[in-house]
């Protein structure tokens, strides 16, 4: 029998639970959870950081966001961090089950609409050394692998086939979830039947990466199917473990996702601004120029705009919990201040995930003014798309108006 276990994020306390010694050290292996011995045999489980899911043999434990995020809205937030072209309808219509099971009824769903019209071929190019002339001799190699021998020949050519790159991003997915132990028949049939739709395909091996390709007319059909099967093979594994166990795993790091997401959905909202984006900026908080890079006070800031080749605006994406008063660590702001006085800047904007309305926090004794901005990511896709947006407006808006006074208090000066 299925022993679930659901755990949330900030979760610091579980009752025990049955398991043996073996699925326990995978377990911990995993880094999803912490696993700690407690009396008759049994053990405690708690989360450590990540959220995803692990399941080994009969016994599967997930952890939530903190955010309560739906897995569309997880899967959404992985998706268009790698590729601001990820669609909330390439992850539509998950189910509110296990992870696990969610996923594989998604590729399969996916993957069965991309192949419904036949499986997609395309030209690769293949060297290889052949009895006859196919394509292009290879001079060069010809004479430094085969040299004063007529054959075989060295060629390059280009072969019309199914094992292109989408093709075995999409098998290569199928197969990996496959290996999750209790799927259930219907779900796991259907997968099987996708794969052997793809006969000839070679699957990637295990810690390639992945092949590169592009969105075109010609595979638009296997699109939403692709950009679910690459978050597959980013963020899963699914093997046999030491001894009689299976194990299957799907484990994040919301702080780094969250990161990622901003960054991209920053990069493109400032797009229609003059100016240019750029993820961890390179900054010195000292002035000893004399000294070696090495040797001074590094720092990299998660998103700055620059104008006119200067610094102009300074965001930072924070995924944690206020304090029981709302408040957020002070470290955090220590931390926007060290940017704002090696940049040069009176504004910085603090990015944190969660609800609220923005608060502007001005610094004693300084003329700098840190902005929290929280971002809902457990809102709808689109919505959340239009919170950065209505962000980047914001700190545009901000620095101009920054900008007209410091240089009317510059007249003042003069004047």
């Amino acid at each position: 029998m299925l022993q679930h276990l659901v755990l949330d994020e900030l979760q610091s306390a579980a009752e025990p639970c049955d398991m043996d010694g073996e699925a326990a050290a995978l377990l911990r292996e995993t880094g999803l959870v912490t696993v700690l011995p407690a009396l008759n045999g049994q053990w405690i489980i708690l989360p450590c950081g990540p959220v995803g899911a692990v399941q080994i043999g009969d016994l599967l434990v997930e952890v939530k966001p903190k955010s309560k995020l739906k897995l569309s809205r997880l899967l959404f937030l992985l998706g268009y961090a790698r590729n601001p072209g990820f669609k909330p309808g390439d992850i539509a219509g998950l189910e509110d089950r296990d992870l696990f099971g969610a996923l594989a009824e998604s590729l399969a769903r996916q993957v069965q609409s991309a192949l419904a019209r036949g499986v997609l071929n395309g030209y690769v190019a293949v060297e290889e050394a052949l009895r006859t002339v196919r394509g292009r001799i290879r001079v060069g190699d010809q004479i430094s692998r085969r040299p004063g021998m007529l054959l075989p020949l060295e060629v390059s050519y280009d072969d019309f086939t199914v094992d292109i790159a989408e093709n075995r991003i999409l098998r290569t997915a199928i197969r990996r979830i496959l290996h999750v132990p209790r799927l259930s028949e219907d779900v796991r049939a259907r997968l099987v039947h996708l794969d052997a739709k793809l006969d000839g395909v070679v699957p990637l091996r295990t810690g390639s990466p992945l092949p590169p390709w592009t969105e075109s007319r010609l595979n638009e059909r296997y699109v939403p199917a692709l950009r679910l099967a690459e978050i597959v093979l980013r963020n899963m594994s699914a093997e046999a473990g030491v001894g009689r166990h299976r194990v299957a795993s799907f484990v994040v790091n919301m702080a780094t996702v969250f990161e990622d997401f901003v960054t991209t959905a920053l990069s493109e909202a400032l797009a229609e601004q003059p100016g240019i984006t750029s993820p961890q900026y390179p900054a010195f908080l000292d002035q000893d120029e004399d000294l070696k890079s090495s040797s001074r006070i590094r720092m990299y800031v998660d998103v700055v705009h620059e104008i006119s080749g200067r610094p102009a605006l300074i965001f930072d994406a924070k995924y944690k919990a206020s304090s029981w008063s709302g408040a957020y660590p002070n470290a955090d702001y220590y931390q926007m201040l060290a940017y704002c006085t090696s940049l040069e800047l009176p504004r910085a904007w603090l990015v944190y995930a969660g609800s609220g309305i923005p608060r502007i926090r001005r610094i004693a004794h300084s003329a700098t003014s840190i902005v929290e901005f929280p971002l809902d990511v457990s809102r709808k896709p689109a919505e959340l798309l239009e919170s950065v947006r209505e962000l980047a407006a914001a700190a545009m808006q901000a620095f101009v108006l920054d900008t007209v006074m410091a240089d009317n208090s510059l007249e003042d000066v003069r004047g």
